[in-house]
């Protein structure tokens, strides 16, 4: 009974354990000036991509160096994932746009997809990492 129980015990640390090794390197180019933070929200579903903050996984912000920021994620969950990302230049938390509704602060997103006239789906910015994996993304802003 008592070697049931520790191995119900082990079992269940390494399962909480298990997505330890798994990395992503989150490169962001082409910020405006080094003013301001560059924002970011990673979705591990397509509800709310690409710009629903509350239904994001996860929201991040970091400041520029050199026009480029760099998160550095560890322990995320293996699975599919897409990443929005802006340059917030006057830091007011919002993305500005022009009258029209088109955005004037630079933006991107995970796999750097051809935009035309409308923000691209999200499996169009899908990428996956599997369980233990290190992943490099990086997203130009334009």
């Amino acid at each position: 009974m008592l070697n049931l129980i520790l191995s119900l015990f082990l079992s269940t640390i390494l399962a909480m354990n298990s997505h330890q090794n798994t990395q992503l390197e989150l490169i962001i180019n082409n910020g405006k000036s080094d003013n301001g933070l560059v924002r970011v929200l990673i979705f591990n579903g397509s509800e709310g991509f690409p710009g629903d903050y509350t239904k994001a996984f996860k929201a991040l912000s970091t400041k520029l160096e050199n026009k480029r920021a760099v998160f550095n994620i560890s322990n995320l969950p293996a699975g599919k994932y897409a990443i929005t990302a802006y340059h917030d230049e006057d830091g007011d938390g919002k993305m500005s746009k022009n009258p029209f509704g088109y955005p004037t602060d630079r933006f991107g997103f995970s796999n750097n997809p051809k935009i035309l006239f409308s923000a691209p789906t999200f499996e169009k910015c899908l990428f996956e990492i599997k369980e233990g994996q290190s992943h490099i993304q990086v997203i130009d802003l334009r």
